[in-house]
């Protein structure tokens, strides 16, 4: 089962998929706090398709990329150690896909399909 949640990493700089970014999920409480919901890695294609396996709620999600890391592992000096992208749930029914494209010094999201 696909989670309710996804997301897909492509380095442009590079022109490939981004493998072996760790994401993590949160979601804002009644309390106002964030905690964390799931976790994974970026596959070979820069995707993750199992960050949540719970049910999906209407709410506030965040999720972050640890862009430092995977810039490290290629040996590229970066900007940005991490990047966080929030986003609202309205409908809960619904897919929500949160891609990145990324590069070194930049990066840019929308909602995917």
């Amino acid at each position: 089962m696909t989670s309710p949640i996804t997301t897909h990493v492509l380095d442009t700089a590079a022109g490939r998929p981004a493998a072996g970014i760790d994401v993590r999920l949160s979601n804002r409480d009644a309390s106002g706090e964030w905690r964390e919901i799931g976790s994974d890695t970026t596959d070979g294609d820069g995707r993750v398709s199992d960050l949540l396996a719970d049910t999906l709620e209407s709410g506030e999600y965040r999720l972050r990329f640890e862009t430092g890391a995977y810039f490290d592992r290629l040996g590229v000096a970066a900007f940005y150690p991490h990047v966080e992208v929030t986003f609202s749930v309205a409908d809960p029914t619904q897919h929500y896909h949160v891609p990145i494209l990324l590069n070194p010094f930049g990066y840019s999201t929308y909602r995917g399909s």
